[in-house]
């Protein structure tokens, strides 16, 4: 994770929120995503990704589009093939960390398939230290591809087993398990 990027747009998003003088917004969090889609060809789309983040009790943030929250400028196509993607607005605080992911696509569009393969989050708020996770989802959101899911639910909240490694770095929480790039799409 690049850790000094993400500061840095935590610190100006925070700085500007400070500045906007909105009282109620004063139990709101900051959060920041870098979405990574995968690199093999038809990886990309032009359908509408929504995200839910959680955390260990259940409480949640979603974001219904995530594009709303999109950093690229006005014109870029995001969601393609071999980018990072950044995004980011404000929600309720929830708690620490940021342990639940789940990223799901309408398949609308051209292009309806999709190849997510990381989430980051960085996530901070007033009195709150700053807060990271990486969700390594790997997998296809479509219909038309396996395991024919249009949502993935990455949960390092109550970890049972199956494909999913939790893992404290640095002080950032990881779940899943990066693939190397001869495996990636």
């Amino acid at each position: 994770m690049n850790t000094n990027r993400s500061f840095h747009i935590i610190l100006i998003t925070v700085f500007l929120s400070i500045a906007t003088g909105d009282d109620h917004y004063d139990d709101y969090c900051v959060y920041t995503l870098y979405v990574k889609t995968g690199s093999g060809i038809k990886s990309g789309t032009d359908s509408k990704i929504s995200i839910a983040l959680g955390d260990a009790v259940g409480r949640s943030v979603w974001v219904p589009e995530l594009k709303s929250w999109g950093l690229m400028g006005p014109h870029h196509d995001y969601y393609e093939r071999g980018n990072v993607d950044v995004f980011s607005g404000r929600g309720p605080c929830i708690g620490s960390p940021i342990c639940n992911l789940n990223v799901s696509s309408d398949g609308s569009g051209m292009f309806p398939s999709w190849y997510c393969e990381y989430v980051e989050v960085t996530s901070t708020g007033p009195h709150r230290s700053c807060d990271q996770s990486a969700f390594y989802v790997d997998q296809w959101l479509s219909s038309r591809m396996p395991p024919f899911e249009s949502t993935a639910v990455i949960d390092g909240c109550r970890m049972s087993g199956g494909r999913a490694v939790r893992r404290i770095k640095r002080g950032s929480l990881i779940v899943g398990k990066a693939r190397k790039r001869s495996e990636a799409y």
